[in-house]
């Protein structure tokens, strides 16, 4: 029994068959998604010969790396989860020395490179699949080490120091973009790759309201305005209804004297 077992993960390893327990994207597919994610950002960002070079690079640490860990962060793994975002932000991170600044914001205002992977439905999957959806079709021809390139160039192998950083100089000349570029979102708001977040944006401290101990003039004021009609007078031209007889004329002339 354990020998037919055997026998049948091997054979679905010889013809390139996805095993359901295991997940894991085996090389050939693997080169081939990181083809297609590079060949399309080389379209889209116009990258030059070199360029789309070192983004293949890229994109294949990038996708090396999180094939083993896709199918537990969709389980809900928090490690998992952690880890996905450190190898995001590394990504990222090398992009920048590679891409000048104007190809950044293109890069980070496109979801399907910023955030190349989407998860839905207990699955997880390329973003740029959706966009374009004939996956043999290629507007460039296969990078200079399409088929031997094995994470040399990974921040690893130089003391956790970016390679591109290091080799900017040697090879490009234009600005670097500076910004923000993390993706990881704020600890107190759980969230997954599959949902996209916009990249933060700096904000200044808002100072706290400390109310005043003299209250103004408006805190008395009220919201509508009160209008008093003043007693009308009466005319002088208009007759006294009840005019005072001869009498009492003489009488009141006469207190007055």
């Amino acid at each position: 029994m354990k020998r037919r077992i055997t026998r049948w993960v091997a054979l679905c390893m010889l013809v390139g068959i996805t095993l359901p327990a295991m997940g894991a994207m085996s090389i050939s597919k693997m080169r081939q998604n990181t083809r297609f994610l590079t060949d399309r950002m080389a379209y889209e960002l116009k990258l030059s010969p070199q360029q789309y070079d070192d983004v293949y690079e890229v994109n294949y640490d990038f996708i090396n790396h999180v094939r083993h860990l896709m199918d537990d962060v969709v389980r809900g793994n928090e490690y998992a989860l952690d880890r996905y975002y450190d190898f995001l932000d590394v990504r990222n991170d090398d992009l920048r020395w590679i891409l000048s600044n104007s190809q950044y914001r293109l890069f980070m205002n496109a979801d399907y490179f910023y955030r190349p992977i989407d998860m839905r439905n207990n699955q997880w999957k390329f973003r740029v699949y959706a966009v374009y959806y004939n996956a043999d079709f290629f507007y460039f021809g296969k990078p200079r080490h399409y088929a031997t390139y094995r994470g040399e160039h990974y921040r690893t192998h130089f003391g956790n120091v970016s390679y591109y950083k290091t080799h900017h100089r040697d090879r490009y000349h234009h600005d670097v973009y500076d910004g923000h570029f993390h993706v990881r979102p704020p600890k107190k708001e759980p969230h997954r790759p599959g949902t996209p977040l916009p990249p933060p944006r700096e904000q200044r401290p808002v100072r706290p309201h400390t109310p005043s101990r003299r209250p103004s003039a408006e805190h008395h004021r009220p919201s509508v305005p009160q209008q008093v009609r003043p007693a009308k007078r009466p005319s002088r031209r208009e007759p006294e209804k009840n005019p005072p007889s001869r009498k009492e004329s003489k009488r009141e002339h006469s207190r007055r004297e």
